[in-house]
């Protein structure tokens, strides 16, 4: 190997032809400099080109993530409904099952009213009250339309001329529904 091209000079160049003002020491040292600039630069190529390109993963995570807090928050949502929606048939249910038990209480005391004992009625339009309050309700009795969902045809009569639709004529036992749910069918005659 000559000894030109050790010092970093083209081969066949004539070391005394060159600059005089050029080390050739400093031109292999800014040719070094020089090749790891273009390096660098090849890198920051490489690093913008994959920047430019958009990269399905990256951005995706966060969209899978996203997608999976919306899809929890919204079954989150609908057990919330549905458990309060449970709940508040559960409390109506308990309710309606001490209307239930409190209904051979009415009825004794309709009976008492019937057989002429005086000072139930304040007892039994208390007691009423506080259970409309919650929820209770009297089925409607007498000259009421006929309704098989709400009342019990105990007994039957032929129909007045011209009434085309069966009427409630005499109540026997008071019918209560609890939040429109029936309770108990109204015990009735029936006209028509």
């Amino acid at each position: 190997m000559s000894e030109s091209k050790s010092r970093g000079e083209p081969e066949g160049a004539d070391p005394e032809s060159s600059d005089e003002g050029t080390d050739p020491v400093v031109d292999g040292a800014v040719l070094a400099e020089l090749d790891s600039v273009e390096a660098e630069l090849a890198e920051l190529d490489s690093v913008e080109a994959d920047l430019a390109e958009p990269d399905s993963e990256p951005d995706s995570e966060p969209d899978s993530y996203l997608a999976d807090l919306q899809r929890v928050s919204a079954e989150f949502a609908n057990y919330r409904k549905q458990s309060d929606r449970r709940n508040s048939e559960l409390v109506q249910q308990a309710g309606s099952r001490l209307a239930l038990q409190l209904l051979p209480v009415l009825d004794a005391i309709d009976a008492a009213v019937q057989h002429g004992t005086e000072g139930i009625d304040p007892i039994r339009d208390q007691l009423i009250a506080v259970l409309e309050r919650e929820g209770l309700e009297q089925i409607a009795g007498q000259d009421e339309q006929f309704d098989p969902n709400r009342h019990e045809a105990a007994m039957t009569e032929p129909a007045d001329d011209g009434q085309d639709t069966p009427v409630v004529s005499e109540v026997f036992r008071s019918g209560y529904a609890w939040n429109g749910r029936v309770l108990r069918a109204a015990m009735v005659k029936v006209k028509g």
